[in-house]
């Protein structure tokens, strides 16, 4: 399932370099355009369809074999320790942060207060942890891959919980491209179910737009955090309040979930 995930993603990527869209492909392929949609959201293919889809598009099955390889050597997480020695030094924090925005060796000395040589040798640990290659000239090559994303409940999702949150919501999201949004309501466990889907393809969609600007230069990209979450819950104000029930209880009202997806800038 991993490989035909990882399959998928890169021949989107390969359709859009070509500026072949889903409305083109399904003239070619003699399809409605929302099955091409769902095709391609569902990762639901046969070899056939597959077959079709890369001659519609000149594509070679070859190549996108080579690359899907070349993905799934990159790693998508790091370890507890890798991301304990990077959040224990803020410099090397932020140059792996750099790294990641594609932000390159000279950007780095010229933006931030790190010299050429300190940020060498910040750069030789991120080497030596396997988070990229440090090349010849001080080109960076990262090792990590687009879906690449810190642990869950990590050392550095703590560093955001007790430091970066407070400072992240200090703001009335007005700025431009800003945007703020909590619902309420009652699902059930199918629309639960996808919800979540649905807001890890919004994940996916900030991931590839990230690493489609990254060949822009900085003063065309500004930093942007996006916060996505949709749990269980509902306020505790609200709970005191419920009548405690009779064992056993009939049925079982479930808490009201939360969906929370906050876009806004933020400081790496």
């Amino acid at each position: 399932m991993a490989h035909t995930g990882g399959l998928v993603e890169v021949l989107k990527r390969e359709l859009k370099v070509r500026g072949i869209t889903y409305a083109k492909l399904a003239r070619d392929l003699k399809l409605s355009e929302a099955s091409v949609k769902r095709m391609f959201s569902r990762r639901d293919f046969t070899l056939k369809r597959l077959d079709d889809i890369c001659r519609c598009s000149q594509i070679d099955f070859a190549e996108l074999a080579r690359a899907v390889a070349r993905e799934e050597s990159l790693i998508s997480h790091l370890t507890l320790e890798q991301e304990k020695e990077i959040v224990s030094d803020r410099k090397l924090f932020l140059v792996a942060v750099c790294a990641l925005n594609h932000v390159s060796f000279e950007q780095i000395i010229e933006t931030y207060d790190i010299s050429p040589a300190e940020c060498v040798k910040l750069l030789l640990k991120l080497d030596r942890l396997k988070f990229l290659e440090l090349l010849p000239n001080n080109r960076l090559r990262l090792l990590v891959s687009r879906t690449f994303s810190w642990l869950p409940d990590g050392p550095i999702q703590h560093f955001f919980n007790d430091h970066a949150h407070n400072e992240f919501f200090r703001s009335r999201f007005r700025r431009r491209d800003e945007f703020m949004l909590v619902v309420n309501g009652m699902l059930s466990k199918a629309s639960r179910s996808e919800m979540v889907a649905r807001l890890k393809r919004i994940t996916r969609e900030f991931s590839e737009l990230h690493n489609e600007d990254s060949k822009l230069t900085l003063g065309k990209r500004t930093p942007m955090t996006l916060l996505v979450a949709v749990r269980h819950w509902q306020l505790d104000a609200f709970a005191e309040l419920q009548r405690a029930r009779r064992a056993p209880p009939a049925v079982k009202v479930p808490p009201a979930p939360v969906v929370r997806i906050v876009t806004g800038s933020a400081r790496s």
